[in-house]
């Protein structure tokens, strides 16, 4: 069996490996990346970027899975600019780049005042988040878009098959809108207002109609194929060639090959999309919000633990109720995921739990908010274009830019969930002798609401561990160091806080400067860390808002620096405490730090191949997952692990039971992931829209294989799966096991060294930074890890990590 596993890393890789690449439409249609821990994020895959930062500076998207948990931290006041024009004093920590928006061509070349003032279109050292308001939004995306078709127009006139005359300018094309565009979705993300919501509504029919006329030019991909085909090409660099390839592919892919009355469907498919996946992200937050249970009783939610009730008193408070305390009420259960995780885990009503769960697992399924026929369409219209393509189905589509094929991503789900079945069976009868043995009345019939109070109870009981006791060992500021610490000792970089240097949109946003080991700045990354229910996406995600580039350099010799932002929904500080988290929050912020790791480190000066752009969808969660590893490192745990009030780092004995805690119900969250994982191919492969079995359906035929405790008849999750229908993982959700592969085969690399050799785990780290962290996407990630690990990935060290090693050797 484990040999047959391997085998799935023997896939088929073309001579010259095609890239995910930040092509026009892939990287300003998307929606997010949740490089996330959404339950990163991205990804959608959606790059937010920026205009021209000098030499001296700079940071993209992935969203997570969907078992992970939001996080937080202690923050103080930030700076507020009035004005787009930013001045900084020299004393600065990290002095700014100058930045000027190519966008403000824009501006110059317009008489209306009212434009000349709109912050879209003014020059900034940084995106000016904290004034620009959704009525900036109509009149500055459609100037830009006006001057751009300009620029477009020139292009295609000049056009020739060389670097200078193609992508040089076609760079600056995609970076004027990505930046703009990315600046108010990042901000409808983080500050959703319905006057915002609207605006944006408005102008994408007009953005994508620019999109679809780039990413069809006939003339660009013709000068991109002349290249190819030129005496030239042995002699372009792995990454331009990387360039190349995939501009084609993706031109290809965005029908620049159709003929005109398919093209003409194509794009109405395109654009349909586009608004469905909006409308199907906009419905999951006002279904989210839309549920609140007001709370008088306290003996209703008797065994919620003090940091649950402060939450829940304080969300009471800001709906109105001037007098709610943690102590005695009233209190507001919300859908929020810290809200909801703390009822599921630990309230003692049964009752309680099976209302939140319910309502959690129906979230927008039905009345105005309802995403079924969402859902239909968006099926059938991915159909469609998939046909149009000649594909046989949308997963080809997917699979065209990704590392592995569809029979090869099933193949290994197939392998993970014949090595999960059996220990999660064995969970669930341990979950129930456990129940019983506590006198449950419940424990011959657990159901869905049941699994995660009595979860943590045995958790509890077989490790002596309490998730709420821990939370004051891991304050967020002390996380943070500790990551900070982690960071510098691997990577040989240095992270310190330049707030008030970039204009952020809430004053909890941190705002962070990343230097190399000789002091000079190389990054920089916006850090937003709570909970807000009222105006922010739920997850977890890093995106990025510019990328590094060669081409958008200020003074001409030295790249643009990169610029990310991290965004969390992790419990806020309650009263005079700081942000506490749980240990699975802590992952969470090591896993998002991952991915603006490799946006912030990249040494790839061609900015569509640059950071996390041009990165096979299924290789990026790599970096991401890898740093998860570094919670279970003794000496990196013991320095984050600082007691909020005394600074005693955690017992030892405790790590212990944390570290033997790692494989609990492993198997279980196996086979979740393996759900979602494939339900989603499932449904862009096998599924006919308007035939007669629904999608909700095929959740169920795909459970009976992946569930033991198998969905309620009316769990309607899927209207909620925003990584597949308003993300960037359609027929990709597998890549978070594929890429789970890779990264525990590369923490795997520091295992062998030595974990508690020094030399030799800096030495191991350098060489990660050199090779995964560096390379972007410039080159094809297998090629990249090999450099790295010497050898192709295994899944064995995912498989033992996981306490999964001996089943699947014995299958």
């Amino acid at each position: 069996m484990k040999g047959s596993i391997v085998n799935v890393w023997r896939m088929h890789i073309p001579k010259r490996a095609l890239v995910a690449s930040l092509l026009v439409l892939n990287m300003l249609m998307a929606t997010r990346f949740s490089v996330s821990r959404s339950v990163h994020p991205i990804l959608r895959k959606s790059p937010k970027r920026i205009s021209q930062l000098t030499s001296k500076h700079l940071h993209k998207s992935q969203s997570c899975p969907l078992w992970s948990s939001s996080f937080s931290f202690c923050l103080q006041s930030l700076h507020k600019s009035k004005t787009t024009s930013l001045s900084f004093s020299t004393s600065s920590a990290c002095p700014p780049s100058s930045l000027s928006m190519a966008a403000s061509a824009t501006a110059s070349a317009v008489d209306d005042l009212s434009l000349k003032d709109n912050p879209l279109l003014q020059d900034f050292e940084f995106p000016p988040f904290d004034v620009v308001k959704a009525e900036h939004v109509r009149p500055g995306i459609r100037a830009l878009l006006k001057q751009l078709e300009s620029d477009l127009d020139e292009l295609e006139r000049t056009v020739e098959p060389s670097w200078p005359k193609l992508v040089e300018p076609l760079e600056k094309i995609v970076d004027q809108l990505a930046v703009v565009w990315g600046m108010i979705n990042h901000l409808k993300s983080v500050k959703d207002t319905p006057e915002l919501r609207s605006a944006i509504e408005e102008v994408q029919p007009e953005k994508v109609k620019f999109q679809l006329r780039l990413g069809q030019s006939k003339p660009i991909y013709n000068a991109f194929k002349a290249i190819q085909e030129s005496p030239e090409w042995n002699a372009l660099s792995d990454a331009r060639k990387r360039i190349v390839e995939s501009q084609i592919k993706e031109a290809v892919l965005n029908g620049v090959s159709l003929e005109d009355d398919k093209r003409e469907q194509f794009n109405k498919i395109e654009q349909e999309l586009e608004k469905l996946s909006h409308k199907f992200s906009e419905n999951v937050l006002d279904a989210t919000k839309k549920f609140e249970k007001l709370i008088t009783d306290k003996k209703e939610i008797e065994g919620l633990p003090a940091t649950a009730l402060g939450l829940a008193a304080q969300t009471a408070l800001s709906k109105g109720h001037e007098n709610a305390t943690a102590e005695n009420g009233p209190w507001i259960i919300t859908l929020d995921a810290p809200s909801f995780m703390s009822v599921m885990q630990h309230a003692k009503n049964r009752v309680l739990r099976e209302e939140v769960y319910r309502t959690y697992v129906s979230r927008a399924s039905s009345g105005d908010l309802d995403n079924t026929p969402i859902i239909d369409q968006i099926l059938k219209l991915r159909l469609e274009k998939a046909k149009l393509l000649g594909y046989k189905n949308y997963a080809e589509v997917s699979m065209a830019m990704k590392m592995a094929t569809v029979d090869k991503a099933f193949e290994l789900l197939e392998k993970l969930r014949s090595a999960s079945w059996d220990p999660a069976v064995q969970d669930m009868e341990d979950l129930k002798s456990f129940s019983k043995s506590q006198g449950a009345l419940e424990a011959e019939k657990l159901d869905h609401w049941d699994i995660g109070f009595w979860s943590e109870r045995l958790r509890e009981s077989k490790y002596e561990i309490n998730e709420e006791e821990l939370r004051p060992y891991f304050s967020l500021p002390k996380v943070m160091d500790g990551l900070f610490n982690l960071a510098k000792t691997l990577f040989g970089i240095d992270i310190e806080p330049a707030d008030g240097l970039a204009p952020v949109w809430n004053n909890d946003v941190r705002f962070y400067c990343v230097k190399d080991s000789s002091g000079s700045p190389i990054a920089y990354f916006y850090f937003d860390p709570y909970s807000r229910p009222s105006e922010k996406k739920g997850g977890a995600w890093m995106d990025e808002v510019v990328s590094r580039s060669r081409v958008l350099s200020h003074n001409g010799t030295t790249s643009r620096l990169p610029v990310a932002h991290m965004v969390c929904n992790q419990t806020p500080p309650v009263g005079d405490k700081p942000s506490l988290m749980t240990f699975r929050e802590v992952e969470t912020v090591f896993h998002e730090f991952g991915h603006a790791l490799q946006h912030m480190l990249t040494k790839q000066d061609e900015s569509l191949v640059a950071g996390i752009r041009g990165i096979e969808w299924d290789a990026v969660e790599l970096p991401s997952q890898f740093m998860e590893n570094w919670c279970y490192h003794r000496d990196t745990l013991m320095s984050v692990a600082k007691h909020y009030q005394t600074g005693e780092s955690l017992p030892e004995d405790v790590y212990l039971k944390l570290l033997a805690a790692r494989t609990f119900r492993a198997g279980s969250f196996s086979l979740r992931q393996l759900r979602f994982a494939s339900v989603d191919l499932e449904l862009h492969t096998n599924y006919v829209p308007g035939g007669s079995e629904s999608v909700f359906d095929v959740d169920q035929r795909v459970s009976k294989r992946t569930q033991v405790l198998p969905p309620l008849p009316e769990d309607r999750f899927l209207c909620s799966f925003s990584h597949i229908f308003a993300g960037g993982y359609a027929a990709g959700y597998y890549s978070y096991k594929w890429a789970e592969v890779l990264s525990a085969d590369a923490f795997s690399a520091f295992e062998d060294a030595g974990l508690n050799d020094s030399k030799a785990v800096q030495d191991t780290g350098r060489r990660f930074r050199e090779t995964i962290l560096a390379f972007g996407g410039g080159k094809p990630p297998l090629e990249v890890f090999v450099e790295f690990r010497g050898r192709e990935p295994s899944p064995e060290p995912l498989l033992r990590h996981n306490g999964l090693l001996s089943t699947a050797a014995s299958a």
